[in-house]
């Protein structure tokens, strides 16, 4: 398995895993195959899974629990606090300095664990100073209670004031073939500091697979239902980008999955994908990903398209959208 590092002194495996499926937002859970799923990761060599206290909500962390127990050296472990939730107004994230202190404890107790590897705030309080968030995360660090902090949809400025409290080792957001706001400010940001980036849906929630053609490939109680991308008219509109990744695997004699994955890590050996999934031979596929060279041609092919392409409806509903880096 190929490393890579994060940030100063947090080195992981080339590509995650995301968790959040296993028992949040997407249809169709099951526990024995989720549990498979981890035991494969493990089995090729992954070793950075991320999960979060709101996912379930605390179903998530406490899945990840059994396998702690026993595989504790095997993991390092990423967690979450303070998204209460995203898609009410009327509740937005909690980062108060007590509220943090109690949030990790908690998952301290569900996950089984006596220090998390990665804690990361969710999203940004915007009720709360950083500095104070931050502070009371660093607390943590020095209570032997979390090794490595982290940010999640934060922007250049927020995170510039973060770092000036605490070093932040990683900052979370999305990155994929039609999501790159990252690349504008905030990716040169965190160069700039030295902090690694942990790419989440680098497969576009499934739909640069190519597996998702219409709304009705999803199952009337998934989520990604409530997202502008996978409104009808939208997605019959983003197929094209599905099309253009589709036909560069077709000359690797390889999946749309494994060009998504590529074109993400080829954006620098500072970016970690963390790629969901709940099926075991989707490890497979994802992990080859690392191994698949695109050449200069085909990126450039994909960027120039990309450039020429706008993508069709926001990431979240819009109560989501305002806390996007914020």
């Amino acid at each position: 398995m190929q490393r890579r590092q994060l940030g100063q002194g947090l080195e992981v495996s080339g590509i995650g895993l995301g968790c959040m499926g296993m028992t949040f937002a997407y249809a169709g859970a099951d526990e024995a195959r989720s549990l498979e799923t981890i035991d494969r990761a493990l089995e090729l060599g992954i070793d950075l899974f991320d999960t979060a206290d709101i996912y379930g909500p605390e179903t998530n962390e406490r899945l990840l629990a059994s396998v702690l127990e026993s595989r504790r050296d095997d993991i390092v472990l990423a967690t979450k606090f303070g998204a209460r939730s995203l898609e009410d107004p009327d509740r937005g994230p909690d980062s108060r300095p007590d509220y943090v202190h109690r949030a990790c404890d908690a998952s301290l107790r569900r996950l089984g664990i006596e220090t998390i590897d990665l804690y990361y705030q969710h999203r940004v309080d915007p009720q709360v100073p950083i500095e104070e968030t931050v502070g009371a995360m660093a607390e943590l660090v020095a209570a032997g209670k979390v090794r490595h902090l982290g940010l999640s949809e934060a922007g250049s400025e927020t995170i510039r004031r973060a770092h000036a409290v605490h070093p932040i080792t990683a900052v979370q957001t999305e990155l994929s073939l039609w999501t790159r706001d990252v690349q504008r400010q905030v990716l040169p940001t965190l160069r700039e500091l030295g902090i690694g980036l942990v790419a989440y849906s680098p497969l576009g929630r499934g739909f640069l697979t190519g597996k998702i053609r219409s709304v009705e490939d999803l199952d009337a109680t998934d989520g990604r239902r409530r997202h502008p991308r996978f409104a009808e008219e939208a997605l019959a509109a983003n197929l094209a980008l599905v099309e253009l990744v589709e036909a560069v695997a077709a000359d690797h004699d390889a999946t749309a999955a494994q060009v998504a994955l590529a074109w993400v890590l080829a954006q620098g050996q500072d970016i970690v994908p963390i790629p969901g999934t709940t099926r075991p031979q989707r490890i497979d596929e994802n992990v080859a990903a690392l191994d698949l060279e695109l050449s200069a041609d085909e990126m450039a092919r994909l960027d120039h398209a990309l450039d020429d392409v706008e993508v069709a409806g926001t990431r979240y509903p819009e109560p989501m959208m305002r806390f996007l880096e914020t």
